[in-house]
């Protein structure tokens, strides 16, 4: 039966029993997640749906993860059911970051790129941005070392992540990874309500941007960048979605300009448009 807030409520279910994911309701939310992210999930990913979903079902009177699924399935023609589509896709597609993760992409920008860039208006990307670390990272960054205009994009496929991003606000343990100097010039300490947070401060939030995007489909409207950081999320991914990711991000990347993966990924095999200039670091041929 519907109830007034459009969600398809369950009367079978029982709020005290969390759902039992089998085998074939794993299969169906892997190929969701292929279909809509291009993610691969193995075998071994089946705790991981079946714990971010549980709580998600019993909260809408779900009884199994079949009924959930075939709720979300026929979203096209049911508002409702679209929204908690996109936020399962979310949930099932968030992934960790903290700041300053793998610093030596950060000391490459800084050293290198950034004296090459001097007193030029660069783009950036932060392709696969999750909740905004990485983006803020690299602000902070360009804040104290680029002499000249920046802009940071940051994209992801999770709507969820995108709105958290754009706040800019963590929890104060989140901050362990970023140099003192940084927290005292670019983050505040939140206060009352926020107590235990720290925010990005407003003048380092205004240069960096997030929207939702896809990295399968076309990716013009983000516009062309001088570094690209896709990092992390190729792993996700089987060779033919990472050709493809590979090469929406590359069109969108000038020529000369710098792609960076993480390092535990490869482009070998996957593009020959770039060349490797240090572990995880590739340049885009020119034109």
């Amino acid at each position: 039966m519907n109830d007034s807030s459009g969600t398809d409520k369950r009367a079978s279910a029982d709020p005290g029993v969390a759902p039992i994911l089998s085998d074939a309701e794993f299969e169906l939310f892997r190929k969701l997640i292929y279909d809509a992210a291009g993610i691969s999930m193995a075998p071994s990913k089946k705790a991981l749906i079946s714990g971010r979903l549980s709580k998600r079902l019993r909260e809408l009177g779900y009884a199994t993860f079949r009924e959930y699924f075939n709720w979300i399935d026929k979203a096209r023609n049911d508002p409702a059911a679209l929204r908690e589509r996109q936020n399962a896709i979310d949930h099932l597609t968030t992934n960790e970051t903290y700041f300053f993760r793998e610093p030596r992409h950060f000391e490459f920008i800084e050293k290198r790129l950034i004296p090459h860039w001097a007193g030029r208006s660069v783009r950036l990307w932060s392709a696969a941005s999750s909740s905004g670390e990485e983006a803020y990272t690299l602000a902070m960054v360009m804040e104290q070392h680029h002499r000249g205009s920046w802009e940071i994009v940051g994209t992801d496929i999770s709507t969820r992540v995108v709105a958290a991003a754009t706040r800019g606000q963590y929890p104060l343990l989140r901050a362990n990874n970023i140099p003192k100097e940084f927290l005292r010039k670019y983050c505040l300490k939140g206060v009352g309500e926020h107590a235990g947070t720290f925010r990005l401060e407003s003048k380092l939030r205004r240069k960096v941007s997030f929207r939702a995007a896809n990295l399968q489909e076309d990716l013009s409207s983000v516009g062309m960048f001088d570094l690209v950081m896709l990092r992390n999320v190729l792993i996700y991914f089987d060779l033919e979605i990472k050709k493809r990711v590979v090469a929406n991000v590359l069109r969108q990347l000038k020529p000369g300009g710098c792609l960076m993966v993480g390092h535990a990924e490869s482009l070998h095999g996957v593009t020959a448009a770039v060349k490797a200039v240090q572990p995880a670091t590739y340049i885009k041929e020119g034109d």
